[in-house]
């Protein structure tokens, strides 16, 4: 009878209820804490592009454009604006080993000319975002496809 009382009694204590909640509260704050540091180390990117850096991004790009248009059709571009920005989709992805975002939605485009203005709406955008190593800047990339069946060389430009 006491050999019954002394197997229950170490049964007893090394199942008891409240001690092994006890344990899965704590393991549970440990995985807890484990998790969200995981979570804020995998969110390294943290920022998103925001709407003003895509705009810029935007009109990085329409300059580019302008000034190659300007000179072959000797037109005299005096500027752009852009209205009614909307951002669809933003998917993260990583290029050159550094973290990046393929950005994608539409504007509102107005072209200023020395007589008139040109208003294209609803302009179809998708631009690659880049920040940088240091979390601080933020560079446009553009790819440039040199064969069909080759990874595009990127072309980085400092957005600021």
């Amino acid at each position: 009878m006491l050999e019954g009382r002394r197997k229950e009694s170490l049964f007893y204590n090394l199942f008891n209820p409240f001690q092994v909640n006890s344990y899965l509260r704590q393991a549970a704050l440990v995985l807890t804490a484990i998790v969200l540091m995981l979570l804020t180390a995998c969110g390294s990117i943290g920022l998103l592009p925001t709407s003003q850096l895509v705009q810029k991004a935007i009109a990085l790009q329409l300059e580019q454009t302008q000034q190659q248009l300007s000179q072959k059709l000797d037109l005299d571009f005096q500027g752009f604006d852009i209205k009614k920005l909307s951002i669809t989709e933003q998917k993260p992805l990583t290029i050159e080993s550094l973290p990046a975002f393929r950005v994608r939605g539409n504007y509102d485009l107005i072209i200023k000319l020395p007589k008139r203005r040109l208003t294209q709406l609803q302009q179809p955008f998708e631009v690659y975002l880049q920040i940088q190593q240091e979390g601080k800047t933020w560079r446009l990339l553009l790819p440039e496809r040199v064969g069909k069946n080759t990874e595009p060389i990127w072309h980085s430009y400092l957005i600021l």
